[in-house]
């Protein structure tokens, strides 16, 4: 297995060496699922590079973002579903280019009692992932639509580390709970605005667009 350097600053050389031997080096290429609705999980997806969106579907079947995953991260959920044996709620799909380690579900709750940096990790994961869902909920309760838009720009921007975002009018509406019409009269005041220009699957983020 290759090394991912990170392991070395987060867990024990003992819990490191376990992860050598047990865990598997997974890639997976831009659009690729990774976890899927119904289906079980069998290991727990440690994020090495690469981002991954996390997606809940309602019982209309509409989905809405939950939150990313970036390097070092973990789902939360998937530990979840791993460790009570049942099928997943979530979908997680790769926003790019994705490598993972893929930690096996008999290793999770061994490691849990028998190494502390490994607790620790589950914890803190589950607390970040946590309070993402609860800024999600703030989000869509409390702020317009049109605040929505722009924080979910910033975060894509944030992401990619790139003032080119890479995504369609239609999938915006998807991840923002609503239609590909209002979304595109959103995007277009901003253009005029000279806050962002428009191209195919493409948004460059102006200058500007951090001061909004």
């Amino acid at each position: 297995m290759a090394n991912p350097s990170f392991l070395d600053s987060i867990f024990e050389p003992g819990l490191v060496n376990e992860m050598y031997e047990s865990g598997e080096i997974r890639t997976f290429k831009e659009g690729d699922v990774i976890m899927d609705y119904g289906k079980y999980i069998r290991m727990m997806p440690l994020i090495i590079s690469g981002t991954v969106k996390v997606l809940r579907k309602d019982e209309n079947g509409k989905e809405i973002l939950l939150y990313y995953l970036s390097s070092n991260e973990s789902c939360s959920m998937a530990y979840s579903c791993c460790v009570e044996a049942k099928k997943s709620e979530v979908k997680a799909i790769a926003e790019d280019d994705v490598e993972l380690l893929a930690i096996p579900h008999n290793k999770l709750d061994e490691w849990l009692c028998k190494y502390t940096s490994w607790k620790n990790y589950i914890m803190r994961s589950f607390n970040d992932r946590f309070l993402e869902l609860l800024k999600s909920i703030e989000t869509i309760a409390f702020h317009k639509l049109d605040e929505r838009l722009i924080a979910y720009l910033k975060e894509k921007q944030r992401l990619s580390g790139s003032s080119v975002v890479k995504v369609s009018h239609y999938l915006i509406a998807d991840e923002l709970a609503t239609s590909r019409v209002v979304i595109s009269r959103l995007l277009k005041q901003l253009e005029n605005d000279k806050r962002i220009i428009l191209y195919r699957n493409k948004i460059k983020l102006m200058s500007g667009f951090t001061n909004i």
